[in-house]
Parts: structure tokens; C-alpha cells; sequence
């Protein structure tokens, strides 16, 4: 039995194998193809590599191109299994052009961390980053890099910005609960400082501000968890008194997680006595009973369209402010507000 490595395939066996020519190999694998090769003989291409184990010489490339064709993802943490989602899609669409990613997550999930690169500009082409990270770019600011920012504030120095339509989120969500009738809400935000945050706030009191008799009887911040959520919104129902409310607006799930919790430990049933809705739409959202009503965020899409706009800035066109859509899932922990007695 030989133990000789088989030869590594190049791009003449690729083109071969999809009967084309190296140059259309080149223009594929190289994501220059729109326009000059069709989609069909395309995706012929990519196929062929897949099933060859193709991959290009991505040293030889970086000495042509001048770059290192690698990228700095930046979240708060892969705990949050929105920022998985996020990462997932900025890898896949990255691995797609053949460019590497590096994770870069803060160590105490949202706040500023160490820099792991002695000089970043020299190993990174550019960088994605989620607004809610955003001190962890401190120790990369001096580098120039081309910076794509997601969930952030438009135009705020960043070369691109993706966001989902966070405000058209919590329109949706204050949209339903007004329409099931509630009055008296609650709102518990999320205690970190960041555009995404900032945009909830101030969309659910504009909201409320045009229907008369609406408020917001009380907020109360939170640590984004599902005992953060516990805590603040025990101490909330503790104090409501006579003026409790009937809607507990939720910055996210797992803080609504929590509250449902809070709501239970005080007697009262969700929804019948307490609608309580959350933000993201993550797994959890559909794991508690009854399920929640929350707002369902691209997680995925967002981290792929990020990449495709830092690679398209990478190749010298202009990005600017990219919004994806969200829906709004109705589940069982919103209905009508009691009657009153």
C-alpha cells in the first residue's frame, strides 16, 4: 500500500472537471465573474472545486494582491446566540471568497478588550464590528482599517453600516400590544448604552406618545440575562401597586425570559394578567410556555451582509447604510389586558 499524499488539486483540474476555461476558473473563485460568466457556469465552477477539495494558494494571492485576506469579526461574545448567528453568517460569506476570519470577542461580553495583534494593520485588510462592541475597537483605532459596522448608527464613521430595522421592530411590537388594547406598559431595557438600544427606547415612547391615555408607567434596566430580566422585573411588579402595568416591553428574550419568570413567582399569569414581549427571536423565545411574542432579527443574514459589504469596500466600491427586514412573531405570552375589576 502507498503512502504517498495525493497531488493537491489546481485550477486546471477545476476546469476541467467544470469544462471551462482556468481564466473563468480564475474569475469565479476570484468573485469577479458577474457580468462575464454566466450563473449557471458559475456555480459549475464552484461546484467542481467543492467536490475536488479545491482551494486556492492563498499565499501566492496574498503576495500579488498585497493583502492578507483576513478579517477581524468583532461581537460582544459567541455565548449570545444572536452574535453566533451574526458570526456564522459573516463566516460563511467570507469562506465563499476564500478570505479568513478572525474572532475577536470581548471578554466580559460587552466593554473593551485586549488587543491580540502586536500591529493589526499589518495582519487584517478590515474589520466587522457590532455596535454593541464597539470599545473593543479602541486598541484597533489607529490602524486605518476599512471598518464595516453592524446594528449601529448610520454614518458614524464606519465605511459601511448594516442594521436590521430595529425601529420598525419596535413599532411592530408596540403596534400589538396597542391593538390588543393595553394601555399601562413597562418597559425593560437592556443596561447597556448602544445605538440598538437607544433607537427601542425612544421608538416605544414616540409610539405610545400618539395614542392618548398610553405610558410608559416605568423602566427599569437590566444585565441582558435571563436573571437580569428576573430581578429587575420582580422589583418592577413589587412596586407597580394600583398602577400596574399591563405589557412588559422586553429590550430582548432572555430578559423576558426573566420576567415571565418574576411575573409567576408573583402570582400573576402570563398573558392573561401580564403580556410580556421580547426582542430577537432567539431559541429560548420557543423553548419557555407560554412561547413568546418577540420580534424575529436576521441574526445570520446580518453577519453575511456585513462581510459582503466589507468585501465590496475591500474592492473599492462605496457602501452605505444597508437595512434588513424583521418580523414580528405572535406567540402566546401576548393577549388582551384584564378587565377591569
Amino acid at each position: 500500500m502507498s503512502n504517498a499524499i495525493p497531488p493537491r488539486p489546481t485550477s486546471r483540474d477545476v476546469a476541467q472537471h467544470a469544462g471551462v476555461s482556468q481564466a473563468t476558473v480564475s474569475l469565479v473563485l476570484g468573485d469577479r465573474w458577474r457580468g462575464r460568466v454566466s450563473p449557471a457556469r458559475a456555480e459549475a465552477v464552484r461546484a467542481a472545486a467543492r467536490e475536488l477539495g479545491y482551494r486556492p494558494n492563498l499565499a501566492a494571492r496574498t503576495l500579488r494582491l498585497g493583502r492578507s485576506r483576513t478579517a477581524l469579526v468583532v461581537v460582544p461574545a459567541l455565548t449570545n446566540e444572536f452574535f453566533a448567528r451574526v458570526h456564522a453568517g459573516a463566516a460563511r460569506v467570507a469562506a465563499e471568497d476564500d478570505v479568513g476570519v478572525v474572532l475577536y470577542p470581548s471578554p466580559q461580553g460587552v466593554g473593551p478588550a485586549r488587543d491580540p495583534f502586536a500591529s493589526a494593520s499589518a495582519t487584517l485588510d478590515g474589520v466587522l464590528a457590532s455596535s454593541m462592541a464597539a470599545e473593543a475597537l479602541a486598541a484597533l483605532s489607529g490602524g486605518g482599517l476599512p471598518l464595516v459596522m453592524l446594528d449601529s448608527e448610520p454614518h458614524g464613521g464606519a465605511a459601511a453600516t448594516v442594521n436590521p430595522d430595529i425601529a420598525a421592530g419596535m413599532r411592530l411590537v408596540t403596534a400589538h400590544l396597542l391593538g390588543l388594547g393595553h394601555r399601562r406598559f413597562a418597559h425593560l431595557a437592556a443596561d447597556v448604552d448602544s445605538w440598538t438600544f437607544r433607537v427601542r427606547a425612544r421608538v416605544l415612547a414616540e409610539e405610545l406618545a400618539t395614542v392618548p391615555g398610553a405610558e410608559i408607567v416605568r423602566t427599569e434596566r437590566a444585565p441582558i440575562s435571563v436573571a437580569g430580566g428576573l430581578g429587575a422585573a420582580g422589583r418592577l411588579l413589587a412596586d407597580a401597586g394600583p398602577h400596574r402595568p399591563t405589557a412588559l416591553v422586553c429590550d430582548d428574550d432572555m430578559l423576558a425570559v426573566g420576567a415571565c419568570k418574576a411575573a409567576r413567582r408573583r402570582g400573576l399569569r402570563v398573558p392573561e394578567d401580564l403580556s410580556v414581549t421580547g426582542f430577537d427571536d432567539l431559541t429560548v423565545a420557543t423553548a419557555v410556555e407560554p412561547e413568546l411574542t418577540t420580534v424575529s432579527l436576521p441574526g445570520e443574514e446580518l453577519g453575511a451582509a456585513g462581510m459582503r459589504a466589507l468585501l465590496a469596500v475591500l474592492a473599492g466600491h462605496a457602501r452605505g447604510t444597508t437595512v434588513l427586514p424583521v418580523a414580528l412573531s405572535r406567540r402566546g405570552s401576548s393577549a388582551p389586558p384584564p378587565a377591569a375589576p
